[in-house]
């Protein structure tokens, strides 16, 4: 008696909610059909939506399950689309003791042709990283938008700069020329946070652009352009993490929606405790669950209802922009076994698809961990088909800074250990990206050790990916903080007095470098050895390092003198891989070499690469 006369008055208490009910959000805002999931899940937001109970109307869609949580203004509902159900309107009606309160007109779209077939990006590319906000203002009346906290200020380095889509569609004739293949972008989702926003990492709607980089439809319409100039898209996501003015964080589903009960708690950034055998479980926990920033809330992935949400959106946005990859931010830092799944869940939708994860560490151990076929000694499988090489970052920078007389030995040694990683074609490979100095500082400003550094990345295993202006030597400070290495490209606003699209006001050396840029881009992109050619190399002596990128009938060698002065190179050392081939062609300068010889001389600070004939 009791237990009824509660719910009569929690019902006499819902009257005044129900009669100026509205639905506010449902998540994902459209799905489509022939999807290989026939499982979809929406979270419906609404005031007091959780004391209704929906009813689907639409072909070939069943509602198999609804989900009420402790909050009443959500609902979560399980739909099965049948596998010929067909494309158009269906209609959710929302009742209270059968009488219809409310009703949602939901979509299903029609899949793009080959959709689930859709290729990755692999060795044949590279990857051109952009920083939307400092790239190029094509827009500049998106730049203040109504409502949102944080307005324009290109005078404070941490600043919002005016970046936005439509500078980036100005560009894209710019990289295709230079020989780019595909555009990683920072994160274009909103961030409408107080300060600091224009990085992006501090996601504040998983389902909507950020208004004042464009909208869903600019995002789409690029993606689509740059498809059609051979460029893909590839999306930078988080799901460790959302901004802490994210539209939920007032109104949180379930009380174990975030990590430490909605209560700051600073990650210990340990990453060694994922794999370190006698590692604390409260060591564990404050890794896995531990806040990157008071700003940053870390959202708890063992909750089923948010693993859901984050793996649907993420196959959303491959869906809806026809994605050519992720790269996925921080990929170490959420639950392990959710990152597993969400990871098996995209390749399972998209088997030739490519995913490339963030762990940011020097030692190939920890990071060949997360690669998709590690055998780990704690029985941890990974889906993940790729990962960004910092090891070899790490010590291509330390070799080209170092004046040791064996300085390339650190990056002999580094690729020997290639033997920890399941696949290490499949590594991104990278002179620096938005979160380091960048790559013409870390050589001391020297233009010799730039070139080296390049021609290594652009010819060795894996995918090489460069930041923009590396083209140009932008460069910052040592030491500098982020939004300084993160400054504007020239030419990207009006009354820039550089430009590097036109070439307007750069240096000679700028100029030199933009070329160089172009034309190993341009070599590379027509040289399948690059692509998909075997690595051999050598042990380096005198400071010079040699490796081949070989098949069955052709070769291409790379030498590389770190020495100040000129080597006479040994070609005996190398007829296991040499013997019958007569000469070698430098590919850029085209200056002939006798192989029958028995030495090159190789001047001091210089990559040669030579293609090797018969």
């Amino acid at each position: 008696m009791h237990f009824r006369l509660t719910l009569f008055l929690c019902f006499l208490l819902s009257l005044p909610l129900l009669a100026q009910q509205a639905i506010e959000r449902v998540e994902p805002p459209f799905w489509w059909t022939g999807m290989q999931n026939p499982e979809l899940q929406l979270l419906v937001y609404g005031k007091a939506i959780g004391y209704l109970d929906p009813q689907v109307e639409g072909e070939g869609v069943t509602l198999k399950q609804t989900i009420k949580v402790a909050n009443p203004n959500y609902l979560f509902l399980d739909l099965h689309i049948d596998e010929d159900a067909p494309s158009g309107k269906l209609q959710i009606h929302f009742n209270r003791e059968g009488t219809r309160v409310l009703t949602h007109t939901y979509e299903l779209k029609s899949r793009r042709e080959g959709s689930a077939e859709r290729k990755g990006f692999d060795n044949s590319d590279v990857l051109y990283l952009i920083t939307p906000d400092r790239f190029a203002n094509g827009d500049p009346s998106n730049d203040y938008v109504e409502g949102m906290q944080e307005k324009p200020n290109r005078k404070d380095v941490d600043g919002r700069h005016g970046g936005d889509i439509a500078g980036i569609d100005q560009h894209l004739e710019y990289l295709r020329d230079l020989g780019f293949s595909a555009i990683w972008l920072n994160p274009l989702l909103e961030n409408d946070q107080p300060r600091y926003s224009y990085h992006g990492y501090a996601t504040t709607d998983f389902y909507a652009v950020d208004a004042r980089f464009g909208s869903n439809e600019d995002y789409v319409a690029l993606s689509q352009k740059a498809r059609s100039m051979g460029i893909g898209m590839i999306m930078d996501m988080i799901v460790n993490h959302c901004g802490h003015y994210h539209w939920w964080m007032k109104d949180l589903p379930t009380p174990d929606w975030i990590n430490f009960n909605n209560t700051f708690v600073q990650t210990n950034h340990t990453k060694f405790a994922t794999q370190d055998p006698y590692a604390s479980a409260s060591d564990k926990r404050l890794f896995f669950d531990g806040w990157f920033d008071t700003n940053m809330p870390d959202m708890n992935q063992r909750q089923p209802l948010l693993a859901n949400y984050l793996i649907q959106n993420s196959i959303w946005w491959v869906e809806y922009a026809d994605l050519y990859g992720i790269r996925m931010d921080t990929y170490p830092y959420p639950d392990m076994h959710f990152m597993t799944e969400w990871t098996r869940r995209l390749m399972a939708e998209y088997p030739n698809f490519n995913i490339v994860g963030e762990e940011w560490n020097g030692d190939p151990a920890i990071v060949s961990y997360w690669q998709r076929g590690k055998i780990n000694s704690n029985g941890y499988t990974s889906e993940l088909p790729s990962l960004m090489d910092f090891p070899l970052q790490e010590q291509v920078r330390d070799a080209l800074q170092s004046d040791a007389p064996n300085a390339v030995r650190k990056i002999y040694e580094m690729v020997a250990r290639d033997f920890l990683y399941p696949d290490p074609m499949n590594l991104v490979v990278f002179p620096d990206n938005h979160d380091m100095d960048r790559f013409f500082t870390q050589v001391n400003f020297d233009y010799a050790r730039f070139k080296m550094g390049l021609i290594y990345h652009l010819t060795t295993r894996g995918i090489p990916q460069l930041y923009y202006g590396t083209e140009i030597l932008m460069a910052n400070p040592p030491g500098t903080g982020h939004g300084v290495i993160r400054s504007d490209f020239p030419g990207g606003w009006a009354g820039d007095t550089k430009n590097a699209k036109t070439g307007q006001g750069l240096s000679a050396a700028e100029q030199e470098a933009l070329e160089f840029v172009r034309k190993l881009l341009q070599w590379r992109k027509n040289e399948p050895l690059t692509h998909t050619g075997k690595l051999m190399h050598f042990l380096p002596e005198n400071n010079c390092y040699v490796y081949f990128r070989y098949n069955d009938t052709d070769k291409i060698m790379v030498i590389f003198n770190r020495a100040n002065q000129t080597r006479q190179l040994d070609l005996t050392r190398f007829q296991e891989i040499l013997a019958g081939s007569r000469t070698a062609t430098d590919v850029f300068t085209g200056q002939s070499f006798d192989l029958g010889q028995q030495q090159i001389a190789v001047p001091g600070m210089t990559a040669l690469v030579l293609a090797v004939g018969y």
